[in-house]
């Protein structure tokens, strides 16, 4: 059976987020594995926003815990982050001891993405973390591995999985 992979990622907003979803699939396919996309759920239409949101929550966690590995768009979204809801998906596979694959293009560390004064703080005041990381220590040390494109982070995951014995 092949590995499951829950397509993390804000890609679920994008204006051609279905079609998106497809290509994601496509390419875990010709990897020998196969993607789950949030939205290949479809909520019922006679729920209230918060009730879909709910519905919405759920069906994407169980989608993390009947997966085999989490890949997660970790690029920058609205601002110098990644999506939150994509973070929170990243740690609750971590949680259930799923292995996560990053992808992002960026500057090498937070520093360079950030630019911190002499001090090491950013505009508001707080300080930037000076790891030598490309993301938030959290993220990075919890990661089993990252790539810069969705197209290589499929191969190299697809890759990983099928080595011998992956660290898990």
């Amino acid at each position: 059976m092949s590995p499951r992979i829950y397509l993390a990622g804000f890609d679920v907003f994008r204006s051609d987020a279905q079609a998106h979803g497809e290509y994601l699939k496509r390419l875990c396919r010709e990897q020998g594995l196969h993607g789950l996309f949030p939205l290949d759920n479809q909520a019922p239409q006679h729920l209230s926003p918060e009730a879909c949101a709910q519905w919405i929550c759920q069906q994407n966690l169980a989608m993390i815990r009947d997966c085999d590995a989490l890949l997660a768009n970790l690029n920058d979204f609205r601002g110098l982050e990644p999506d939150s809801g994509t973070a929170f998906e990243v740690g609750v596979a971590i949680a259930l001891g799923k292995p996560v694959w990053a992808y992002f293009s960026g500057p090498a560390t937070l520093r360079q993405q950030v630019s911190p004064d002499a001090q090491g703080r950013d505009a508001q005041g707080f300080a930037v973390e000076d790891f030598n990381l490309p993301r938030n220590l959290m993220l990075a040390c919890s990661w089993s591995g990252r790539s810069r494109t969705v197209e290589s982070a499929i191969i190299d995951l697809g890759q990983w999985l099928s080595s011998p014995a992956p660290p898990r």
